[in-house]
């Protein structure tokens, strides 16, 4: 499971092929909704959860999928970007693990995953 202890591990970026390499591991009626990578690591959102991938290994053939389900959110948080700051970020609060952050750079629509994240857990 990726360490999300250590704070925000993942700066994204709108990629919108990204989500071709969770697929394979989506159930019938589930439906990606964005994808966003950083450097090597990428974060998919469905109807249904949140897939962070963290790719490992210096050849990077390894990877983690770590499944975040929206029916475990207990609170989240969106912070748009302003004039000078153009990064934003998402804070979902989850039952078993506790705070996940996942911060945005650029052109990323935080406000639309925010709106998609309290449709399915509210």
């Amino acid at each position: 499971m990726i360490d999300f202890k250590n704070g925000s591990i993942f700066k994204l970026k709108k990629a919108d092929g990204a989500g071709r390499e969770v697929e394979q591991l989506l159930i019938p009626g589930e439906t990606i909704i964005g994808s966003y990578k950083g450097v090597r690591d990428s974060v998919t959102f469905t109807n249904k959860r949140v897939i962070a991938v963290n790719v490992q290994g210096v050849t990077g053939k390894k990877k983690d999928y770590t499944s975040l389900p929206y029916s475990k959110i207990q609170a989240f948080s969106v912070e748009t970007s302003g004039v000078l700051d153009m990064d934003s970020e998402l804070e979902l609060w989850f039952s078993s693990i506790g705070l996940v952050i996942f911060e945005f750079t650029g052109n990323s629509d935080i406000v639309r995953i925010g709106q998609a994240i309290g449709s399915f857990i509210l």
